[in-house]
């Protein structure tokens, strides 16, 4: 009996199994997407509120103006785990991401936990980010003589205070509700029209990020980069290598998005050559501008002055003469942040549509529209989740969850490509991850290292959180197991 549980538990999918399913059948998604926007998609997800609020943060308490070399650690670990992405991404060209990977390489269990974690990256993080979206825009409008009522931009456990003093509670945040929604509807009715609308909002985003670098350059101060690493306090985190280790944690949260274009693999034209484009090809272009804008950042205000302060981006354009940038900076995080939500929803959908056809959840998530060819439903569920989340919970604690759920992912699918290369070694590879198996264990070390440096409560909750999904499995999934089913048939 114990063999037999056990044997249920590392039941795999073939590569065979897996690229069958994904063109068989009336529930099949269409294949549209080119490499342009796939990397218009990974750099959709990835540019947001991070590159505006962590590098600040992470500057101010741990790293000082070392932090360009704290995203270049994190940069190295994405670059890992993207290469063992690209490589399983092409083998695999299936909705899904890291759970189909593990589904494939590690057996049934180890894919529902990792597609169960990916729902803090992708719907909390999404709902998260729609509550911050709201802020952004109420502030925005706020310049331009706009006042939404306080009760409809506030959670109904937040207090706010009014400008005679009073105090107030929330009703509901209706701009974080709308932007989901809009999202939401924009997936619904084709990836295509996802795809285009993504590409003009990131070249607007790119468009400010490139305006604040140029123009901040010319008012960078030497000094301020003096000390360039600053001596550590005594205490783990705080300046020296260990403030850099720990900076690389906190910003590595800028960077989760990449990943989520192997989710729309099976819309990929041609995926066995795109997804690895699509996917480095994202990660390398961020990279770059988050290294320059930190750079910049450091260089206009001191690092220790940013400390507290809830929008340092803003604090640095005082110190040049363009008042106006405020503004367009506002705009730029607006726009950062309707893609990332874009993106992750789209994420969201599509992982949770292919463990549907393993139907290790009900299979509404699998249903595809007839004309629209999208997973029309799960988008649905996630609207109204989502929205749920972002517009009746302060979920700002949620959010810290985000980053140790996606560094668990990479390191399971940097396992993977380690797995498959011994039992599957002469399956075609259209692009192979190099130096293997040093590649994927200097990811799964990085990560490791990240994750390490987190706070205990953030385990806690990830703990929790892992907890619940395997009442979930146990309690449901493991019983209607499409492979299960067959096997007991």
């Amino acid at each position: 009996m114990a063999a037999g549980a056990l044997g249920d538990l590392t039941r795999t999918k073939s590569l065979e199994r897996l690229n069958a399913d994904a063109e068989a059948g009336e529930h099949t998604l269409q294949r549209t997407l080119g490499p342009w926007s796939l990397i218009g998609l990974g750099i959709g997800a990835v540019i947001g509120a991070g590159l505006f609020s962590l590098t600040g943060i992470a500057a101010a308490e741990h790293a000082g103006p070392a932090v360009v070399i704290s995203f270049a650690i994190a940069a190295i670990g994405c670059c890992f785990a993207g290469m063992c992405y690209s490589e399983l991404a092409g083998m695999i060209p299936v909705a899904g991401s890291a759970y189909t990977y593990a589904y494939a390489t590690m057996g049934e269990f180890v894919a529902w936990i990792i597609g169960w974690d990916l729902v803090l990256e992708y719907a909390v993080g999404a709902a998260t980010v729609s509550v911050s979206w709201s802020q952004y825009v109420v502030r925005f409008l706020h310049q331009f003589g706009i006042d939404l009522p306080a009760k409809l931009v506030h959670s109904p456990f937040e207090t706010y205070k009014l400008a005679d003093g009073t105090t107030g509670t929330g009703l509901v945040n209706l701009p974080a509700i709308v932007i989901i929604v809009a999202a939401s509807w924009l997936l619904m009715i084709g990836i295509r029209e996802s795809a285009r609308v993504n590409a003009v909002v990131v070249a607007i985003k790119l468009a400010v990020v490139a305006v604040v670098i140029g123009l901040g350059a010319f008012y960078v101060k030497a000094q301020n980069y003096v000390p360039f690493i600053p001596e550590n306090t005594g205490t783990f985190g705080e300046y020296g290598w260990s403030g850099i280790m720990r900076a690389a944690g906190v910003v590595f949260f800028a960077y989760i998005g990449f990943d989520a274009v192997s989710t729309a693999a099976q819309e990929a034209k041609n995926p066995q050559r795109n997804m690895m484009i699509g996917i480095l090809g994202s990660l390398a272009i961020c990279t770059v501008i988050y290294i320059l804008f930190a750079g910049v950042l450091t260089g206009l205000v001191h690092y220790d002055a940013m400390r507290g302060d809830g929008a340092p981006v803003n604090t640095a354009i005082g110190q040049t003469p363009f008042p106006w940038l405020k503004s367009l900076v506002t705009l730029g995080v607006i726009a950062g942040f309707s893609t990332v939500i874009l993106v992750l929803l789209l994420g969201q959908s599509r992982v949770f549509y292919t463990m549907s056809q393993d139907r290790l959840l009900p299979g509404l998530f699998s249903r595809v529209h007839p004309r629209w060819k999208t997973p029309y439903r799960s988008n649905l569920f996630f609207m109204v989740f989502t929205g749920a989340l972002g517009g009746f919970l302060p979920i700002t604690q949620l959010g810290h969850m985000t980053s140790i759920g996606t560094l668990l992912a990479f390191v399971l699918v940097c396992i993977g490509v380690m797995i498959l290369r011994r039992t599957q070694p002469d399956a075609p590879r259209a692009y192979r991850a190099p130096l293997v198996p040093l590649v994927p264990i200097l990811g799964i070390l990085t990560c490791l290292a990240m994750m390490v440096s987190l706070d205990g409560e953030t385990w806690l909750r990830l703990v929790i959180w892992l907890a619940i999904g395997m009442a979930i499995y146990f309690g449901w999934s493991r019983r209607h197991s499409r492979i299960g089913r067959e096997e007991r048939a």
